[in-house]
């Protein structure tokens, strides 16, 4: 019966707004006929030469300097690996490969895992641990041992004499971890984990976090095999709270010992990254609570350090990654990727001389450092556009520069070892996912995917393509937008609109790429869809970025206001049916424009929203907010939980019960807000689903906010 309504519904709306019967639904999108080909798993391997992919099990082995047939590395079922496989590794001398089986995931990143090591050669396997238990696993140098994580705890396996030892005892859930990162540097620096062989294979170096005094945040798993619910609970530091107490240890593997690293005195500080550098000495980066302080510190290997770089910032130091730094193979110099002049673009220091040398200069960015050696770099960057990622390369001094891509557009790059040889991923809006081989001076090799068939049916339905455009607010800010419209937009009608947006912090919605969406359903409909980046999102300048620090969310929602406003100008609009969706950040921006711009917007969907970021983690929030303590304004007058009363359209929110990342207390509190006011708004609250409405209504959610589009706006 449902679906007869919501048929009905789709064929009234197709009807009243003059439109053809579409050429594709939601089910065409799930049935995945817009699915991308793509070449998956890919390593370079050591000699630079050749790389290896995997799919469906099996690794195979090819050349870089022309496409031949593939050389079988290891067909996992044939070999008798059993399990599933999540993702492969080699040993330094590629004798050895390590899969990581049957995962079960933890948070984003995190997983519990079953590791096998197979030998290419003799096709013999041994397991890392019987379990299937271990966090993470990572191969010694040598290949002949390989580090663990499990119980918190960093275990030793001996491959070659077959048996394990133990490194850290004090390993405790919700207590000690040794060699992964908490929930919160998990999710908001991006780490795996924590622990790093040195070079020579005879020291590890690790974190150690100490989160028995972080509080606890707690939900309810409904969906049990019990007639009582249970409870999940971990740490996870708010906004303004305790977070981890860290430190950093260098285990030596010959004698037992473990050193620790002296960080200083002062103990609210961020490490969430450290490596070794290709002779062997190991730095760190070193966070203030406010990361509005970076120093990378080098270990002398006799107890002293040096800082080897430094940056501070009235706002905060953005860009801070793992790659930032970039160590060439003298050890000596390295490169940094910084924003530190307004723009984020490469430069040169050295830890002897010191200093920084610009590579790249311009009113641009460089968003990614792809591939260096000792006289050249390749890189991504905006140069062409805010809404391009194009490739180039460039000599250290900053001469030579050359543009190795030849369409305007999004590319993504998997170099060669030594950078010979790389492959290419495009896409542009008229244009899916092309994979083409490359050598190291832009000439094609050849093509590995092109997409063909997705191509020909995308042209036979005429998919709409993104449209780009600027518009100017009331208050002289250019923003980057888009539409889409139906294949049959006649500019004497009027067309319903809904916005889509994500607006946080340094994103982007608005770029030249292909891609298809929910959203593009409604297209068929007869609507428009659009999309505009605010102010404070990325790939403009760091100042146009960095507006919105310590008011995170007022100036983001005075632009999406302002752009329904200018929606609503345009003839072919209809003013009176404009609405407005976001998930998590966008969850919380589409409450905030339909509370703030109640005479604007019709509807709004907000999924997962943050409703206040006094619930939200610390060292997202914290970056572009500060503390709390001392900003209590920034965090409580861009909340849209006091303007409940303002509510005038149709709302539809919903949050998955167990999501770890954005709370369904967000999403309660926020309700009770309506209760209080007397406001009535459509709720959905998915039992046991994460962020991402995984595992159970990740697809029904989407029809949900098909269905609710159609029915109300």
């Amino acid at each position: 019966m449902k679906k007869l309504l919501t048929s009905i519904v789709a064929l009234v709306a197709v009807v009243a707004a003059g439109v053809a019967q579409p050429r594709f639904t939601y089910d065409d999108i799930l049935a995945g006929k817009f699915g991308q080909k793509s070449v998956y798993g890919l390593r370079s391997m050591a000699d630079g030469e050749h790389y290896t992919t995997l799919e469906m099990g099996v690794v195979c082995r090819y050349s870089y300097d022309k496409r031949d047939a593939g050389e079988v590395l290891c067909d996992t079922r044939a070999a008798g690996i059993e399990g599933g496989v999540a993702d492969y590794t080699f040993s330094a001398d590629e004798s050895k490969i390590m899969f990581r089986l049957d995962s079960r995931p933890l948070y984003r990143r995190s997983h519990f895992s079953k590791y096998v090591v197979y030998d290419i050669a003799s096709g013999q396997i041994k397991s890392v641990d019987e379990s299937a238990d271990v966090r993470y696993a990572v191969f010694a140098p040598a290949g002949n041992k390989v580090a663990f994580v499990k119980d918190n705890n960093i275990y030793i396996r001996d491959l070659e004499q077959e048996f394990t030892y133990q490194i850290t005892f004090d390993g405790e859930w919700n207590k000690i971890i040794n060699g992964l990162p908490d929930w919160v540097y998990e999710e908001e620096w991006g780490i795996g984990n924590l622990l790093r062989w040195s070079p020579d294979g005879e020291r590890i170096a690790y974190l150690r976090s100490d989160e028995s005094h972080v509080k606890e945040f707690s939900f309810t798993k409904f969906v049990t095999n019990s007639p009582y619910t249970e409870q999940f609970s971990y740490k996870y530091p708010k906004a303004g709270e305790q977070n981890s107490f860290i430190s950093l240890h260098i285990y030596n593997i010959p004698d037992g010992t473990t050193t620790n690293v002296d960080l200083g005195e002062e103990r609210d500080i961020y490490v969430p990254y450290f490596e070794w550098t290709p002779d062997g000495r190991l730095y760190y980066y070193h966070i203030n609570r406010l990361q509005n302080h970076l120093r990378v510190q080098l270990l002398d290997g006799q107890g002293g350090q040096q800082t080897i770089y430094e940056e501070q910032n009235d706002t905060y130091v953005d860009g801070i990654s793992g790659s930032m730094l970039t160590f060439l193979s003298d050890s000596d110099r390295f490169i940094v990727q910084t924003e530190r002049e307004g723009w984020s673009h490469l430069y040169l220091s050295s830890i002897s001389k010191g200093g920084l040398k610009p590579i790249t200069q311009g009113e641009w960015n460089v968003t990614q450092l792809v591939c260096a050696t000792d006289k050249k770099i390749w890189y991504l960057s905006t140069e062409s556009s805010p809404l391009n990622k194009e490739f180039y390369s460039i000599d250290l001094s900053g001469k030579n520069k050359k543009r190795l891509s030849t369409e305007a557009g999004t590319y993504s790059i998997s170099p060669s070892v030594g950078c010979r040889y790389y492959i290419s991923y495009f896409s542009n809006a008229q244009t899916p996912n092309t994979v083409t081989l490359h050598k190291g001076n832009g000439k094609l090799v050849a093509v590995l995917e092109d997409n063909a068939a997705l191509k020909e049916y995308i042209a036979e339905i005429e998919l709409p393509e993104r449209e780009f455009f600027t518009f100017t607010t009331e208050r002289g800010d250019v923003l980057n937008a888009y539409i889409k419209k139906p294949n049959d937009f006649d500019e004497n009608k009027k067309y319903p609109v809904l916005i889509t947006q994500y607006s946080g912090p340094g994103s982007q919605e608005v770029n030249n790429r292909w891609g298809i969406g929910w959203e593009d359903a409604l297209v068929q409909q007869g609507y428009l869809v659009v999309s505009c980046d605010p102010r404070g999102t990325g790939f403009r300048s760091a100042e146009f970025k960095k507006r919105t620090y310590g008011i995170m969310g007022r100036l983001e929602t005075e632009d999406q206001i302002s752009f329904g406003k200018y929606l609503a100008t345009l003839p072919y609009v209809d003013a009176e049916r404009i609405g407005i969706y976001g998930w998590s950040f966008g969850g919380f921006m589409s409450l905030n424009c339909i509370l703030k711009g109640a005479d604007v917007f019709k509807m709004a969907i907000s999924v997962a929203p943050v409703t206040s970021w006094r619930y939200y983690d610390s060292v997202y929030t914290e970056r572009v907010n500060g503390l709390p303590q001392n900003n209590a304004e920034g965090y409580d007058e861009p909340s849209p939980i006091g303007y409940a009363k303002n509510l005038k359209g149709k709302l539809l929110l919903m949050h998955g019960s167990a999501d770890d990342n954005v709370h369904v207390q967000n999403a309660f509190s926020m309700a009770h807000e309506f209760v209080l006011a007397g406001k009535q708004i459509d709720m959905m609250i998915f039992p046991d689903d994460n962020h991402s409405m995984y595992p159970y209504g990740h697809r029904l959610i989407r029809q949900k906010m098909i269905d609710y589009c159609l029915e109300n706006l």
